[in-house]
C-alpha cells in the first residue's frame, strides 16, 4: 500500500499540535494530524480545562459559604462531587468536540492511532485496522508530556493519584497529601482543601510555588495556611506504605523522618516528555532528560523535523505550545516568524488566591546584574477589590532603573490570571515605565493596581 502523502504531518493534537495543523492548513499546506487518544490532547481533556472547571466549582462553593458577608443567605450549603466532576468532564468534551470541528473546517486529515517515525519523512500509524503509512517533507512532533512518577511513589488510582485520577476522583479525600507545590499540585490542593479535605502539601524546595517571585510565594503560603492547609517546605516524601484505605508517608524534614497517615496522596512532582516509541534516536534526534533538543525555531537538527510544546522543554505551558505551532507552520510555509521569547510567556496558577507572573523575579533580575526599581500595590488599596470582597492580594513590578524596561511582573489575588496579560502586552511592545504611567486605566477595576504598582516603583503611587 502506497503511503498517503502530505505537506505537513503533526503528531499529537494538544494545544501545540492542533494549532500547528490549523495554521499550516490556513497557509495552503496539505495537513494530517495523528492522535492516539483524544483530540485536544491532555490540556483540553485531562489538564488545563477540566481543572479550571473543578476550581470554578470550588470557588462558587467558597463564595456560598461567605454569603452572609454580601448580605445574602444560603442554607444547607453542600456539594455533590460526582456532579462537580460531571460538569468538568462535560466542559472538556465540548472543547474536544470543538477541535474535531476545527479539523474538518480546515480540511485537516485526522488519523487516530499511535505514531512512529520509521524513516525520515515517514510516519507509521498503528490504528484499529492495522498500520497506516504516511509521508511528508515536514513533520511536527507535538507529543506532549505525562506525570513524572518517582520510584516507590507510583500512582495506583486508589490510594495514590496522578492528576488524571484527581480529575475523576473515586471518592472525596478526608486526609490528603499533595507531593509537589508547582501549579498542578497547588491547584488540586486548593480544590480539595476548599471542599473540606484536611490537606498537607510537601515541597522539596525552600518554598511553595518555587518558580514564582519569593514575595508572591510567601503571600500565597500565608493564605493557604489561613485556609487550613499544612505546608511543609524543604521536605521530601521518602516512601509510602500502603494498607487498606490508608497510606503512611515517611516525610523527611530537617534531617528527621516522621510518619504521617493519609487516606489519599496526589503526586505532582513534574512531568516527563513523551519521547519513547517514536524512533527518534535512530533518526539522530538529540534527547536530554526526556526532552527533544531544538533551536529557537523548534528545529531538531534533523531536516524537516520539528518539536514543539512540552516535548521541547520548559516552560511547560499550553500557550507556549500553541505559539510554537504557529511559528513552525509559518516557517514551513516560507515565512519569517520571530522566535518565541520564554521570558515573555506568562505563567498562571488557578489556586485560591490566583497567582500569575511574566518575566524575571526580583531575585533573577538582581542576579542578572540589573540595577532595579521595584513597585508594589496591595489589593486593600483598590476600590474594586474591596467591593468584590477580595481585599487580599499584591501586584509587584520590577523595572530596569537604567532604561525603564519592565523586567518582570508578579501578582497574587483575585483574577490576576486575567490581569497579567496587560503586562505581557507591555513587554511585547517593549514598553517603559513612562508609557505605563501615562496609560489611563479604567475605574473602578482591578487593573488600576497594575498602574499603581508601576507608579510605586518610581515613588509616585497615589492610593497608599
Amino acid at each position: 500500500m502506497a503511503a498517503s502523502t502530505f505537506d505537513v504531518i503533526v503528531i499529537g493534537s494538544g494545544p501545540g499540535g492542533y494549532v500547528a495543523a490549523i495554521r499550516a492548513a490556513q497557509l495552503g499546506q496539505k495537513v494530517a494530524i495523528v492522535e492516539r487518544e483524544n483530540l485536544g490532547g491532555i490540556c483540553l481533556n485531562w489538564g488545563c480545562i477540566p481543572t479550571k472547571a473543578l476550581l470554578r466549582s470550588a470557588e462558587v462553593f467558597h463564595l456560598m459559604e461567605r454569603a452572609s458577608e454580601f448580605g445574602l443567605s444560603a442554607d444547607k450549603i453542600g456539594y455533590d462531587l460526582e456532579k462537580v466532576v460531571g460538569r468538568s468532564r462535560a466542559v472538556a468534551k465540548q472543547l474536544s468536540g470543538g477541535v474535531g470541528f476545527l479539523m474538518k473546517k480546515n480540511k485537516v486529515t485526522v488519523v487516530m492511532g499511535e505514531a512512529s517515525l520509521p524513516a525520515k519523512g515517514k510516519v507509521a500509524v498503528k490504528t484499529d485496522k492495522g498500520v497506516e503509512e504516511l509521508a511528508a517533507k515536514n513533520i511536527i512532533l507535538a507529543t506532549g508530556a505525562r506525570a513524572r512518577e518517582l520510584p516507590g511513589l507510583e500512582a495506583d488510582g486508589d490510594l495514590v493519584w496522578t492528576y488524571r485520577h484527581a480529575l475523576q476522583p473515586p471518592r472525596m479525600p478526608k486526609k490528603l497529601l499533595v507531593i509537589g507545590s508547582g501549579a498542578i499540585g497547588i491547584e488540586f490542593a486548593s480544590f480539595f482543601n476548599t471542599l473540606g479535605a484536611d490537606t498537607t502539601v510537601v515541597e522539596v524546595m525552600d518554598r511553595v510555588l518555587p518558580v514564582e517571585d519569593e514575595e508572591i510565594s510567601a503571600f500565597a503560603k500565608k493564605k493557604f495556611v489561613k485556609q487550613g492547609m499544612k505546608i511543609m517546605e524543604k521536605s521530601m516524601v521518602k516512601q509510602l506504605d500502603r494498607a487498606k484505605g490508608k497510606v503512611t508517608a515517611h516525610i523527611e524534614a530537617g534531617g528527621k523522618v516522621e510518619k504521617h497517615e493519609f487516606d489519599t496522596v496526589i503526586s505532582a512532582v513534574g512531568i516527563v516528555g513523551n519521547v519513547e516509541g517514536l524512533g527518534l534516536e535512530a533518526l539522530g534526534v538529540k534527547i536530554d532528560r526526556t526532552h527533544v533538543i531544538t533551536d529557537e525555531y523548534c528545529r531538531t537538527g534533523v531536516d524537516g523535523l520539528y518539536a514543539i510544546g512540552d516535548i521541547a522543554g520548559a516552560p511547560w505551558l499550553a500557550h507556549k505550545a500553541s505559539h510554537e505551532g504557529v511559528m513552525v507552520a509559518e516557517l514551513i510555509a516560507g515565512g519569517k516568524p520571530h522566535p518565541i521569547k520564554p521570558g515573555s510567556i506568562a505563567g498562571c496558577t488557578y489556586c485560591h488566591p490566583q497567582v500569575a507572573s511574566v518575566g524575571m523575579t526580583e531575585a533573577k533580575a538582581k542576579e542578572a546584574g540589573f540595577n532595579i526599581k521595584v513597585g508594589r500595590f496591595p489589593f486593600i488599596g483598590n476600590g474594586k477589590a474591596i467591593a468584590l470582597g477580595e481585599p487580599e492580594g499584591l501586584v509587584k513590578t520590577v523595572f530596569d532603573a537604567k532604561t525603564g524596561e519592565l523586567l518582570g511582573a508578579h501578582m497574587v489575588g483575585a483574577e490576576v490570571t486575567e490581569l497579567i496579560q496587560g503586562y505581557v502586552v507591555g513587554r511585547q511592545l517593549e514598553t517603559t515605565e513612562a508609557e505605563l504611567m501615562e496609560t489611563v486605566f479604567p475605574h473602578p477595576t482591578l487593573s488600576e493596581m497594575m498602574h499603581e504598582s508601576v507608579l510605586d516603583a518610581y515613588d509616585r503611587v497615589i492610593h497608599i
